[in-house]
């Protein structure tokens, strides 16, 4: 069993007020133990994975989709941004796009103790950002959906002829709205401000190179300092 519980376990325990010598006591666990596989450094054990569904009511089928990675939802999440206004010609740098959709997540967990996608955030020399980013690109390009263009070294990143009205159907209002703010808030700013931004959150500080970022972290951040 993977460390991708470490954020799902976290949050269940913060949601149900518990401590966490209280749960590592339910797991026969010492306290560093237990805070071991929540900052993402110890596996769990197939034992410990149905202790903690018992815990917190929750079946083995339950635990596993909780933690997968909602992938065509943050490809989703990619044309949802390039649909909005966030800049004059509808063309976005990727190196921009990825800070966005890091701030989506993590912002959407500072709100509801939970991840917009769903996705695994690496903490990379250029920013935050989960492995799929990559692929999500190559594949909606491929697809039709968006445009990459290259400006210079910029990769700049559009709406495609084959995108359609339906791009937001995994995404519920809130998520949408939320969304909506960020780009508005960072409309024609420069790629540079939104790294340097980033770069300055705790879950990017608080972290070694290419460490798994947990998105507690953002719990901890000054709430005009989210997105």
């Amino acid at each position: 069993m993977g460390t991708k519980y470490a954020s799902l376990i976290t949050s269940l325990r913060k949601k149900n007020r518990f401590s966490q010598v209280y749960i590592a006591k339910k797991l026969g666990l010492s306290r560093q133990s237990y805070m071991a596989i929540e900052h993402g450094d110890r596996e769990i054990t197939l034992d410990e994975a149905e202790q903690i569904c018992d815990i917190f009511g929750l079946t083995m089928e339950d635990l596993a989709k909780a933690v997968e990675p909602k992938y065509e939802k943050y490809k989703q999440m990619i044309l949802v941004y390039l649909k909005t206004s966030i800049s004059n010609d509808g063309k976005v740098p990727k190196t921009k796009l990825a800070k966005l959709l890091y701030l989506a997540d993590f912002a959407w967990f500072y709100q509801n103790l939970k991840s917009m996608s769903g996705m695994q955030y690496f903490r990379r020399a250029y920013g935050p950002v989960p492995d799929p980013y990559f692929r999500a690109l190559s594949e909606l390009e491929e697809e039709g959906k968006i445009t990459v263009d290259h400006k210079g070294d910029a990769m700049l990143v559009s709406l495609g002829a084959g995108s359609t009205k339906d791009n937001s159907s995994l995404l519920n209002k809130g998520e949408l709205g939320l969304i909506q703010m960020i780009s508005s808030k960072w409309k024609n700013k420069r790629t540079q401000e939104i790294v340097t931004f980033t770069h300055s959150q705790l879950p990017y500080t608080l972290c070694g190179p290419d460490e798994a970022i947990p998105y507690e972290l953002i719990t901890q951040e000054d709430p005009d300092n989210v997105y």
